[in-house]
């Protein structure tokens, strides 16, 4: 079988591949922590990341080009940008929220040919929580899915957690799965290909 985009990529078989770093460069919690991008680079190197994704509720645009042109330069890795569709130029990928895709178009398979129009063959990734948003998530041309929340999150408000109940919700995806919510580098997950790593990164 043909390797994915995102295993070309990452040059690894995820089929035999799981619990991979996937660092979240959260820019506010970088801020609270007075840690900078260089010294995120320097942690993400020391701790074999594969996978950025960069969300910044702070920054205008420009800041946040000028940031992701920084990753990627020092980084040989994909980086993703959260959300932010109209700066898509700058990022190897695009992880997306549930709401996002509503917001473009209440069928989800519309929303997909849109959003797969404005970035073309960029790696897309869309959050899901439960049984159903998988399901959907599988008839869907995405490159994986996040899926949490695993643990309580000090971040986010999250209602909704998973614990154990991820891995058996993980097998049920046809995409690779990454998980969100609390994650740790060195939690072993089962079926998750991705730990989604923000505060923990910064823990010895």
């Amino acid at each position: 079988m043909n390797p994915t985009k995102l295993e070309r990529l990452l040059d690894i078989d995820l089929k035999a591949s799981f619990n991979n770093t996937y660092g979240l460069c959260d820019f506010e919690i970088l801020k609270r922590k007075n840690i900078n991008l260089e010294e995120f680079v320097k942690i993400c190197k020391k701790k074999n990341i594969k996978l950025v994704q960069y969300r910044d509720k702070i920054n205008n645009d420009n800041i946040q080009i000028e940031n992701l042109n920084f990753l990627r330069s020092k980084l040989n890795i994909p980086i993703i940008i959260n959300d932010k569709l109209n700066i898509i130029d700058y990022a190897d990928g695009i992880h997306l929220g549930q709401e996002d895709f509503h917001k473009i178009h209440k069928d989800k398979k519309i929303a997909l040919k849109l959003i797969r129009a404005k970035i073309k063959d960029k790696l897309l990734g869309l959050s899901t929580h439960n049984e159903v948003e998988i399901l959907e998530a599988n008839e869907l041309d995405l490159d994986m899915i996040g899926l949490g929340a695993y643990k309580a999150t000090k971040t986010k408000d999250v209602s909704n957690i998973l614990g154990d109940k991820i891995s058996y919700l993980a097998k049920i995806s046809k995409h690779p799965v990454c998980a969100i919510g609390s994650v740790k580098c060195d939690d072993d997950i089962k079926n998750v290909h991705f730990n989604v790593v923000g505060s923990g990164l910064y823990e010895d």
